[in-house]
């Protein structure tokens, strides 16, 4: 297996990484949140003159064709900034969905408004009780003639707030526990029936939950087949998983390299901390969980890229490390950076809220480990 990256995913990296240094920042970070959208929207505009939302699409539809490992390379930059673009909902999820489910009028009609910035969008699965499982989908897609209307409601919908659109997933039969009937619909956020109610994150992320009060759509707005539903989403998941999985490593290096900078410059007893071999055994073992989560994420990247059997495991075992990793280097950080490390004015505490963001988001370590051991 080949860990290096191509010259043009080098170039790539060195393009997000130049950005995120000149650009983002903890005060950067710190104004989006108080603001309504929670990014920047020039930013944004940004990105699609730079291409980074193209990378998942194909060049028949305007993208550069990129694979999982592109998505790798941007996102662990992206994490390391602290940005708040959506570009893990918009491009790398639904783009996902549209790439790999949708049918040549629909990404005809919706993949170019994401490519130039111009569309926002989410995916909305979670529901009260289905806890992680995606299969248990008790929203409803009743047959009305040749149409369908949605009742329901989802929960915690990142970027919801500002989406154009929104991937639902909804079910055609009776069986809330049971894959078979799970469709996924392309939905208007402001087609009549939709409710949304805006809430923020613990780390400053915008999202809705929603209420569907009878949205009535067409057949036109499946996507990927009435009935072939989970399959899709759970293809799109394993990508999104190293997505987030890079943002997570680029956020758990930059709380590495603070704590270890710090520790040589805050003195106890007339010497740095960082001569304290108590705290140099906690920082060897942040250091390890860096970098087995780096080990775990290259290979979940490149089993997807290569079509790989083994795929759907690589990208448990990376979300159960995520996990894992993302809390224990988190809080080490903290803790070793004393009572400042959870103020406002330091980038640690903000870290350490997405890695808690991302540790959750589509399952968590209990979750992904039984998937792994039942794939295994």
């Amino acid at each position: 297996m080949d860990f290096s990256l191509s010259e043009e995913q080098v170039l790539l990296r060195d393009s997000v990484d130049k950005y995120v240094r000149e650009q983002c920042g903890v005060e950067r970070h710190r104004m989006l949140c108080r603001t309504d959208l929670g990014f920047d929207q020039g930013a944004w505009q940004q990105f699609a003159q730079l291409g980074w939302l193209s990378v998942p699409f194909s060049e028949a539809l305007g993208g550069i064709a990129g694979g999982a490992t592109d998505l790798m390379v941007i996102g662990e930059a992206l994490g390391k900034g602290l940005l708040r673009e959506p570009f893990l909902t918009t491009v790398v999820t639904c783009g996902s969905f549209l790439q790999h489910g949708g049918n040549a009028a629909q990404q005809a009609q919706y993949v170019p408004a994401i490519i130039d910035g111009s569309a926002q969008w989410a995916f909305a699965f979670a529901e009260s009780a289905s806890g992680y499982d995606l299969s248990r989908v008790t929203t409803a897609a009743q047959r009305k003639g040749t149409n369908y209307v949605l009742s329901g409601s989802k929960l915690a919908v990142l970027n919801a707030h500002c989406a154009n659109h929104l991937i639902v997933s909804a079910r055609i039969g009776d069986e809330a526990a049971d894959g078979a009937g799970i469709t996924l619909f392309i939905v208007d956020a402001d087609a009549p029936g939709v409710v949304r109610e805006n809430f923020v994150t613990v780390d400053g992320s915008r999202g809705a939950h929603l209420q569907l009060n009878g949205v009535e759509l067409t057949a036109a707005h499946i996507l990927g087949g009435a009935g072939d539903g989970l399959p899709l989403i759970e293809a799109v998941i394993d990508t999104a998983i190293v997505a987030l999985g890079a943002e997570a490593l680029g956020g758990m290096q930059v709380l590495l390299n603070a704590t270890v900078e710090y520790t040589k410059t805050r003195e106890q007893f007339g010497q740095p901390i960082s001569k304290f071999q108590a705290l140099q055994h906690r920082m060897a073992e942040m250091y390890m969980k860096v970098e087995e989560t780096r080990s775990l994420l290259l290979n979940a990247a490149i089993a997807l890229d290569e079509g790989s059997e083994d795929s759907a495991a690589a990208c448990a075992a990376l979300k159960v490390k995520v996990s894992e990793a993302g809390k224990f280097v988190a809080q080490q950080a903290v803790q070793l950076h004393g009572g400042i490390g959870m103020t406002d004015e330091l980038c640690v505490g903000h870290h350490y809220k997405r890695l808690m963001i991302l540790a959750k988001l589509y399952g968590d370590e209990a979750y992904y480990l039984q998937k792994y051991a039942d794939l295994r």
